[in-house]
């Protein structure tokens, strides 16, 4: 499931697009909340830029709205349905899971965002030699 070449690799562990053999924070720790938004200019092993255009990562917020929404829903249907919660409690619970998953969905939503635009390449080594 979680193998190289997949985007879903490159989105869980926060991996370079294109040769998934770097990671693109120079913290991995996202809960290290003064060097969150610390990433990589490039990778060190294929070269791929990270931020395409100034502001880039802008798209991310766009995404991480919808990661948001869908824990929100998770945490909704947990705290009613398994442990019958009501409007009120569910309500506390789904702010306090947003909260705690902060610094989880917004590198999350940067390296979905990131995705969107650069593609695995398996062959990245051939690319950059005949460059």
């Amino acid at each position: 499931m979680l193998k190289k070449g997949s985007k879903l690799y490159s989105i869980l562990t926060g991996t370079c697009p294109k040769c998934h053999s770097e990671s693109m924070y120079i913290e991995k720790n996202a809960f290290k909340m003064t060097k969150i938004f610390d990433m990589h200019q490039k990778c060190s092993y294929c070269s791929t830029v990270y931020k395409i255009e100034p502001s880039f990562f802008y798209g991310a917020m766009y995404v991480s709205y919808g990661v948001s929404i869908a824990i929100g829903f998770i945490t909704f249907l947990v705290t009613n349905l398994f442990f019958e919660m009501e409007i009120l409690g569910s309500f506390i619970s789904i702010i306090t899971t947003l909260i705690l998953l902060y610094p989880i969905i917004l590198r999350i939503s940067r390296n979905i965002w990131i995705n969107f635009f650069i593609h695995y390449n398996k062959n990245w080594k051939d690319n950059i030699k005949s460059s």
